[in-house]
């Protein structure tokens, strides 16, 4: 006697289209492309954690090197001038401290010309 297998064959279909809800066309009413579009989203998912970090990075970096400006400093000088004094903070906080606490970020340019 034939199985036939009709209610989890459904179960599997309303999971897939519940994962692509929000999306328009057939990505959201088709099976079939709602699968090809969850494998997409996902793939794009995975790369955008990867370049977030990068972006992150970069946004750092402009606003320390913006920082540094006021000072007669290049990006390049204040952190080789980091670097000498042995002042380790990341970037990360460089930039906090550039942005939120202007007077402590004058503290750091000035041991930095020295």
């Amino acid at each position: 006697m034939r199985v036939k297998g009709g209610i989890v064959t459904k179960r599997k279909h309303k999971k897939v289209l519940a994962k692509t809800k929000g999306m328009r066309d057939m990505r959201s009413r088709s099976v079939k492309r709602a699968k090809e579009a969850i494998l997409k989203s996902g793939s794009n998912a995975y790369i955008d954690r990867r370049r977030k970090k990068r972006d992150f990075r970069a946004l750092w970096n402009i606003r320390i090197s913006a920082a540094a400006k006021n000072f007669g400093l290049s990006y390049s000088k204040f952190i080789a001038g980091l670097k000498a004094e042995k002042i380790d903070l990341d970037r990360k906080i460089l930039a906090e401290i550039a942005s939120k606490n202007p007077a402590v970020f004058e503290k750091i340019a000035a041991k930095v010309t020295k």
